[in-house]
């Protein structure tokens, strides 16, 4: 295998929520005010997931005060402590820059109550294998308990 491939591999996260662009996020992050570190909740809108692999990162928007508020995310980095989808939205392109256009109730994505499309959160990741039979992740083959 690639050597740069296998240190990003190591590096990544194993698991990641999965969500789409359109989607309300919470994403808990690590901040430093000095010499003392804090999680500080970023609650909003998913506006476009890019990069592959270890790259992988989210833009969120929120609005404060009346004004937008726009965030990368790096999704592997371990400053992000925890992101939580709190609603699915319905949104049929990838990239939702109209929506710093908007203002007011406009802004507003549609509620997806439907079966969510595809897994964009999830793309560059490292397949984990599925037994038919039983339909749950099987462990790797290092990791599999010894037959007696």
């Amino acid at each position: 295998m690639d050597p740069i491939r296998q240190l990003e591999l190591e590096n990544m996260k194993n698991s990641l929520p999965v969500f789409n662009a359109g989607d309300t996020v919470d994403v808990h992050y690590l901040i430093r005010e000095g010499d003392k570190e804090r999680i500080q909740v970023f609650t909003g809108t998913v506006v476009k997931i890019g990069g592959a692999g270890v790259r992988r990162n989210c833009l969120v928007r929120r609005l404060v005060a009346g004004e937008g508020v726009e965030r990368t995310f790096p999704l592997h980095s371990p400053r992000v402590k925890d992101i939580v989808v709190k609603a699915r939205g319905k949104a049929r392109r990838a990239r939702l820059y109209y929506l710093r256009d908007r203002i007011g109730k406009a802004i507003r994505v549609p509620a997806n109550f439907g079966k969510n499309k595809g897994a964009s959160s999830q793309r560059g990741m490292p397949e984990v294998p599925v037994n038919p039979a039983t339909k749950s992740e099987e462990p790797p083959a290092s990791e599999a308990p010894a037959s007696e």
